[in-house]
């Protein structure tokens, strides 16, 4: 099992070109498979495997506590890996396919208002290097909706102020230009003039974000500046991460007549399916809204 599980992780890399972090959830997710079905069912062979097996093991992870989202996830990996085995003639019968995922109930994403928005990143009045360059970075996150992923691979070639657009590769390794408002292109043309240059060290590359020792930021770094500009703004930093930004940008487009499409351009998605979900907050916010302030709506 564990040499096919390596052969299945190189197909998802290099024919595939799905991300790092997809690769190692779908091997965490195959390898705990494997290491239960050899302690519970003494099976170490993938030909092995009935649908039984696969019903039982996820039997057992509910057992373990674990949510309907998370075992639905455990399942795609489990299907797609034996949908794979059954393509090449690697086993006989795909023994995944008869399963249907548990239904799960579509969670909303959580928003920050306009009035919000605002408020953290007006709070941003520093003049160090650290605070120039925090102010563009989360005038980035919510200008442009990148993910963080995207943000801590961005070049300076990647970047045209001047047209007001930034080059980024998202999941898949697709690229896609995205466009960046005035605002945040007049705090990153700060950064970039007054102070990323005093981060810079003789062995510093193009990254666009630096942290204090002149190498690129790393994806914890940038949860761990939101939090901490979240409560210096007066915010509960609890609530406040960097997706949230990403959420409200879509959110906040959708609300103020932006399309579907262009939006689903700018995130990334590949999907439509997936940015069909901003069209449910937006409707939360009506409900809301009539609830609140029509005199007959209580």
């Amino acid at each position: 099992m564990e040499a096919l599980i390596d052969s299945f992780i190189l197909h998802l890399a290099t024919e595939r070109g799905l991300s790092t972090n997809y690769q190692l959830l779908v091997q965490r997710v195959l390898l705990t498979f494997t290491a239960w079905l050899k302690h519970a069912q003494s099976k170490t062979d993938a030909a092995e495997v009935v649908t039984r097996d696969l019903s039982d093991y996820l039997a057992h992870r509910k057992g373990d506590g674990l949510a309907a989202s998370s075992i639905r996830i455990e399942l795609i990996a489990l299907k797609i890996f034996f949908r794979w085995l059954t393509a090449r003639g690697m086993i006989n019968g795909d023994p995944a396919e008869p399963i249907f995922a548990p239904r799960v109930g579509q969670s909303l994403p959580d928003t920050l208002n306009e009035q919000e928005i605002r408020k953290l990143l007006d709070s941003m009045t520093g003049n160090e290097p650290l605070d120039i360059r925090d102010k563009a970075l989360l005038e980035l996150l919510y200008a442009s909706g990148l993910r963080v992923s995207e943000i801590v691979n961005v070049r300076l070639e990647s970047l045209s102020l001047e047209e007001g657009w930034i080059r980024v590769t998202g999941k898949g390794n697709k690229t896609r230009l995205v466009p960046v408002g005035k605002t945040a292109c007049e705090a990153i043309a700060r950064w970039l003039e007054a102070a990323r240059i005093q981060l810079v060290r003789p062995k510093t590359q193009s990254w666009v974000f630096l942290n204090r020792y002149g190498d690129r930021l790393t994806t914890a770094r940038i949860w761990q500046i939101v939090k901490e500009r979240a409560k210096l703004g007066g915010m509960e930093p609890e609530r406040i991460y960097p997706h949230l930004l990403r959420h409200s940008f879509a959110t906040h487009l959708l609300g103020n007549g932006a399309d579907l499409r262009v939006i689903q351009e700018m995130l990334g998605h590949a999907d439509i399916s997936t940015t069909q979900i901003y069209t449910h907050v937006d409707q939360k916010q009506l409900k809301d809204t009539h609830r609140n302030f029509h005199p007959r709506s209580k």
